[in-house]
């Protein structure tokens, strides 16, 4: 179960971002996110006739290590972690869920709605 998932509000930890806050749009692998207005690059595209592309230089939003976010507790207004609240058999079968848990904030013990 990944505690970080695509439509999560996140607040970057690390690097030239730090401060910034966005959401996940994608997750690219088990490590890392991409989360929207955060590590944008600048990307020089040549012209593609073929597909109709014009060249030039294009924001590019780059992958972030997940390491360097934390979720956004908007009870609080600052970053959170992410704990893991194991469920019993029978909240597994009134959720209908495969998962034998859900995800909380670390600091309140609340459930994180997504």
């Amino acid at each position: 179960m990944n505690k970080i998932r695509k439509g999560d509000q996140v607040v970057v930890l690390t690097g030239r971002d730090k401060g910034k806050r966005g959401t996940v749009s994608l997750r690219v692998d088990d490590d890392h996110i991409v989360v929207e207005g955060v590590n944008v690059v600048k990307k020089h595209v040549k012209p593609n006739p073929m597909k109709g592309t014009t060249g030039g230089v294009i924001d590019k939003t780059m992958p972030i290590h997940q390491s360097n976010v934390a979720i956004f507790n908007p009870a609080t207004g600052k970053a959170d972690r992410v704990g893991i609240k194991l469920l019993s058999k029978a909240d597994q079968e009134s959720r209908k869920t495969k998962d034998n848990g859900v995800r909380v904030f670390k600091s309140s013990g609340e459930e994180i709605k997504a």
